[in-house]
């Protein structure tokens, strides 16, 4: 079995920065969630949610 490596970068994780092997490292990946770099794209067939304007 393999050992993990970084999710950035690929080099072997450290223990206290699971998935990643730095600080640097969680900080790209966060700043790509916080910037749009990663995305859930919805499928055309998802039913918009309803407006609930009658709970006011």
């Amino acid at each position: 079995m393999s050992k993990p490596v970084c999710a950035i970068c690929g080099k072997p994780i450290q223990p206290e920065y699971r998935p990643f092997c730095s600080q640097r490292c969680a900080n790209v990946d966060l700043q790509r969630w916080l910037t749009g770099g990663y995305v859930v794209k919805a499928s055309e067939d998802d039913e918009p949610l309803p407006d609930n304007e009658d709970e006011n």
